[in-house]
């Protein structure tokens, strides 16, 4: 139920031969030796993993372009729609104060911003080359998904208990720092495993979990995240860590048999209304290759607003009754916060799907609104920019309500 896009990036080496036309065979061959030994060495081909990790070094120009069209430079799954599609029709345009859509959109340096009220498009804006046709990539924002795939998974009954232990399902984890972590603490990134996350060093171990090479025949991130170090019991400290939600991904491939891209296809993309399929980024091509739970999801605007609007539906019969009131609510303090299951707690009862460069869904079930913005933020986390979405959030909520 899934397709395989694979298409080799134009920076990667690929080779040159010879052609000695006219000369006997030996010295044909001595030829080609000899250009080829004076010839620069071939580089060894970069795993998926690593070309991945690349992108947070890319300048800001190339990521204009390559957020959008990720399909292009790494492997993917196609997460397939069907079915009649949830129509977004446009009603009143949203009372902003003058500019402060037009503002935020070229400040914060972002592709798309949609605001959803009732169902209906209330303000719709495109910039850096993108349309409705964009499938934009979604970096954390895809951790959401990843954790309500879990919720599919329990309400089909592939998942036994979201306190099961990850070795239940992942036994080469024993007598590792994961035996004796539940899957609900891989969500809630409560394991008390030793993890830096930082998006501005190679050493920090959200790069490192995708440089570091497996060995042959190993998943990449379980030959990774097996051998690091616990410096907490389990349950008792939070930590943001991309490779647990990575592999969470792994947990319900095992779990369910499926791809992350066929699961979400069979209960989001077929029961959400969307208008276009999704890809997912895999870690090897073919149909062997696992996705990265914790990012590279990406899709059009419109259809994050329609996975926004599906969440405020409650799932659809997808997921557990109640799921999202759980999976939304603070399920552990983070920082200043609190986190859910992929979720950011908001207040008044909001939430939000987070992903680095300014990728966001917002939910207010309140005032029945979505707000979606993707882009590309100078750099890849900043309170300032954080600031910026927070008021914009605030100018939405404050005008919808007049």
């Amino acid at each position: 139920m899934f397709s395989t896009k694979w298409r080799r990036p134009s920076s990667r080496f690929t080779g040159h031969w010879v052609l000695a036309l006219g000369l006997p065979p030996m010295l044909a061959l001595q030829n080609a030796r000899s250009q080829r030994s004076s010839a620069v060495a071939p580089r060894t081909p970069q795993s998926v993993g690593q070309r991945l990790a690349a992108d947070l070094t890319w300048p800001q120009v190339q990521r204009d372009q390559r957020f959008a069209h990720m399909d292009r430079l790494f492997p993917t799954h196609t997460v397939w729609r069907s079915g009649p599609v949830r129509p977004l029709p446009a009603t009143s345009a949203l009372p902003l104060p003058a500019n402060v859509l037009e503002s935020y959109l070229r400040t914060e340096h972002l592709a798309g911003v949609l605001v959803l009220q009732d169902g209906r498009i209330r303000a719709e804006r495109y910039a850096l080359g993108a349309s409705r046709q964009t499938r934009w990539t979604t970096f954390s924002v895809t951790k959401s998904v990843t954790d309500t795939l879990a919720g599919a998974a329990l309400q089909s009954r592939a998942l036994r208990s979201l306190d099961d232990d990850v070795i239940l399902y992942l036994p080469e984890m024993k007598d590792s720092a994961y035996d004796g972590v539940t899957v609900r603490q891989l969500m809630t990134m409560t394991s008390g495993v030793r993890w830096l996350e930082d998006y501005s060093t190679p050493d920090a171990d959200n790069v490192r979990l995708y440089t570091t090479p497996a060995p042959a025949g190993q998943n990449s991130t379980v030959a990774y995240m097996r051998h690091l170090q616990r410096e907490a019991a389990p349950g008792l400290r939070w930590h943001y860590n991309t490779g647990e939600t990575d592999l969470l991904g792994v947990v319900l491939r095992r779990a369910t048999g499926k791809t992350l891209a066929n699961q979400l296809s069979q209960t989001i993309w077929r029961t959400a209304g969307m208008q276009s399929d999704a890809t997912w980024i895999a870690n090897t091509p073919g149909t062997a290759g696992v996705e990265f739970g914790g990012s590279g999801l990406s899709a059009t605007l419109r259809d994050l607003g329609r996975y926004g609007l599906w969440v405020l539906d409650g799932g659809h019969g997808a997921v557990p009754s109640g799921w999202f009131a759980e999976a939304t609510r603070v399920q552990v303090q983070a920082g200043g916060g609190g986190y859910g299951y992929g979720w950011w707690p908001q207040p008044n009862g909001s939430f939000a799907a987070l992903g680095i460069f300014g990728q966001s869904v917002f939910i207010d079930p309140a005032r029945k609104l979505v707000v979606v913005s993707v882009g590309n933020w100078p750099e890849a986390t900043g309170k300032d920019h954080t600031a910026a979405r927070a008021a914009f959030w605030q100018a939405v909520q404050a005008a919808s309500s007049r």
